[in-house]
């Protein structure tokens, strides 16, 4: 029986090991998917407790918590930290099973150099030990990044964000990560949510464009690709409960943009016309910019009514939506390639129905010159753990290039999510080691090896053309 959580956890073969201790731990990390916030790293924050740091706007925490049974003034609510701490850890070994048990085990073991299983019996210890060290510099905002030797990090702005944090963090000279901002438009694009009128009005500020028309409205936003990209910006990102491809034109879309303005409500098929020309026009600016784009597809949101009117969006009532994507997303991909505007594209599926499906159309509009021009991203949200990881890299590998792969991204709000990479790393060479162990892959380890550093790191800083700090 193997210890629990060893140096060869999660690898079973030799040839694993040699992968994982060799090539891949020591790798940099290029994090360029993630929700940290640019404020506290600018601010270099030093966080109170392990509750502020380790459960604070996590909403894959708090479904746990609720799951346990546990009173939502322990989750989000108004309970102490202490106790919110507590309940935490009288979840923990209900988590069995879940990834949340390993990425806790993980975390205490490389941040707090702890080997106790958090449980309720454990919590008052780890508590106090763990609240002292994060006392020390050794924990503030850039010494977790330092230590866990991330390279690049893309955080996730609105275009009508001022960038202030990323403008002061460049400034920093005790800052060796090369914090960047990542272009995410959702809003301008959600023409039916509640709020587009009053966004529109905060993209008018920030943009200097007074936002009367539909084309005011896309030159708001040129004029804020433009200003994020010289900030460094090279990545945008896209959040879609599903992709639709309905064609237009310019006037129609105009139209439909006058009727949302005046407060009229518009129909299925507007929706879908309107987010296919904004999405489309931002697709071939991006191209223009040399960038890449990310769709993250597949999230059915604030589905607890009762809940959304107590806590508001995003605090852990979204799961995954059941759709037809494969017509939708050729489409739109083959529309921006036809006319040769398509830029460096990773799709993300929340729904793993869609992987085989994915990996196939990714293959129909790769380019001259770029490895992996259209990737299929990683595990993302619910697939996010070790059969989804699996499931996800078997999937590219059976229908397109695995060696291609750009990698894992934390998608976190959390500084303590960094061991995630080493999670994807040893799930990567175990994967790698058994085609090896198997017959199915040579053994040659400095082929192998390097493919691994090249998912790992190298193929990220290639494709994204981001040197690093």
């Amino acid at each position: 029986m193997k210890p629990f959580m060893d140096e060869d956890f999660l690898l079973d073969y030799e040839s694993s090991r040699i992968l994982y201790h060799e090539f891949a731990k020591e790798m940099p990390i290029f994090d360029y998917h993630c929700h940290l916030s640019p404020k506290e790293i600018a601010e270099n924050k030093q966080f109170r407790n392990l509750t502020e740091i380790w459960l604070n706007g996590d909403h894959y925490k708090w479904r746990a918590l609720r799951a346990n049974g546990v009173r939502e003034e322990l989750i989000t609510g108004n309970g102490g930290d202490r106790e919110k701490f507590h309940a935490w850890a009288e979840t923990m070994p209900s988590c069995l099973g879940n990834p949340l048990y390993h990425w806790t085990h993980l975390e205490l073991k490389r941040y707090f150099g702890m080997d106790l299983l958090l449980s309720g019996e454990t919590a008052d210890e780890i508590w106090e030990r763990g609240n002292a060290m994060l006392n020390q510099k050794d924990f503030s905002a850039h010494s977790i990044l330092k230590k866990f030797n991330v390279s690049v990090v893309c955080t996730t702005d609105d275009p009508a964000d001022s960038l202030e944090y990323h403008k002061q963090i460049k400034r920093n000279p005790g800052v060796d990560t090369e914090v960047l901002p990542t272009f995410r438009p959702d809003k301008a694009i959600e023409i039916t949510k509640d709020g587009f009128i009053e966004y529109t009005a905060r993209l008018s500020e920030a943009s200097g464009v007074e936002i009367a028309s539909y084309k005011n409205l896309l030159q708001a936003l040129e004029n804020r690709v433009g200003f994020f990209h010289e900030e460094g910006c090279r990545i945008s990102d896209h959040g879609l409960e599903q992709l639709f491809y309905e064609p237009t034109t310019f006037e129609e879309a105009s139209g439909i943009f006058e009727k949302a303005m005046n407060g009229q409500n518009l129909s299925f098929e507007e929706e879908k016309k309107y987010k296919t020309y904004t999405l489309i026009y931002l697709g071939k600016l991006y191209h223009s910019r040399g960038w890449a784009m990310q769709l993250h597809i597949g999230a059915l949101r604030n589905n607890n009514e009762r809940m959304l009117k107590k806590l508001g969006p995003d605090s852990g009532f979204d799961s995954m939506k059941d759709f037809e994507l494969a017509g939708p997303l050729n489409q739109f991909l083959n529309h921006l390639d036809r006319d040769s505007e398509m830029p460096k594209t990773i799709i993300y599926n929340l729904n793993p129905v869609h992987n085989e499906m994915i990996a196939s159309a990714i293959g129909n509009f790769q380019g001259e010159g770029i490895k992996g021009k259209v990737q299929f991203g990683s595990g993302w949200w619910y697939n996010d753990q070790k059969d989804g990881m699996i499931r996800q890299m078997k999937d590219l590998a059976n229908i397109g290039f695995i060696s291609h792969f750009v990698g894992m991204v934390t998608d976190s709000r959390s500084f303590l999510s960094y061991t995630r990479h080493e999670y994807f790393r040893r799930i990567l060479c175990n994967l790698i080691g058994g085609w090896i162990q198997k017959g199915e892959a040579p053994a040659d380890y400095e082929w192998m090896g390097k493919t691994v550093k090249d998912i790992c790191y190298d193929n990220a800083r290639k494709y994204f053309d981001i040197k690093g700090g």
